[in-house]
């Protein structure tokens, strides 16, 4: 079933707003304070927050508020490799499946991306960062399997964008993008294996440290 649109551009909205830290991990969200400070009504409050709980980036609680999550290092770390055995295997089947005209949306996405880095918001970059790797998982005309990639994407969708940020590198991140667009242009499934593997090849280390910081930051005593 499509969620209700206004729903959607809820959630859109407290997502960016958990990506940004304004809803930091552990922190509650209201019902009645989050749907007056955005003017809607609380029922398509609810069912943001019940698409942003799918996600993975918000646990509901029985009879309380629900709160934006706090991954365990494992739950991450075996996302992570899901995600990137997805990646991998989407870009291997792209190569042998992908039209022309997908190959030219991506690397379209590619070129935004190096015309806006040095400009654009950080979660807008992200954001367009994100839809080149979507956009490889459609490609690959494979419909469960672009299924798989949305959903981890959007569980590691808060950590991935921390990670992201802290190695903001315009020269490493256009290269590695353009090498992946190569060698599906190439048609080349060993290629864009190697090149993904390249480009993600940190991902998994970045993340944890990431949620590391975080568990210790919400920690008693401010260490594990």
């Amino acid at each position: 079933m499509t969620e209700n649109p206004l729903s959607e551009q809820i959630a859109n909205q407290l997502r960016r707003n958990i990506l940004r830290g304004k809803l930091p991990p552990g922190a509650s969200i209201k019902e009645r304070d989050n749907a007056t400070e955005m003017g809607v009504s609380r029922t398509p409050l609810r069912e943001a927050v019940r698409i942003l709980a799918k996600e993975g980036l918000v646990d509901l609680r029985p009879a309380r508020s629900p709160i934006v999550s706090i991954p365990s290092i494992n739950q991450v770390s075996d996302e992570v490799e899901v995600l990137l055995a997805v990646e991998k295997l989407s870009g291997e089947l792209a190569c042998g499946r992908a039209t022309d005209a997908d190959i030219d949306e991506i690397e379209q996405i590619v070129e935004q991306m190096a015309d806006l880095f040095d400009t654009a918001d950080p979660l807008d970059l992200f954001e367009i960062d994100m839809s080149f790797h979507s956009a490889i998982a459609r490609a690959s005309h494979n419909a469960p399997l672009a299924e798989i990639h949305r959903t981890f994407l959007a569980r590691l969708w808060r950590s991935r964008f921390l990670a992201a940020v802290k190695r903001r590198n315009r020269e490493r991140v256009i290269s590695h993008h353009r090498q992946i667009v190569a060698a599906l242009r190439a048609r080349d499934p060993q290629a864009i294996r190697a090149a993904i593997g390249v480009h993600l090849d940190k991902l998994g280390d970045d993340i944890i440290g990431v949620i590391k910081q975080e568990l210790e930051a919400n920690s008693p005593t401010g260490t594990d």
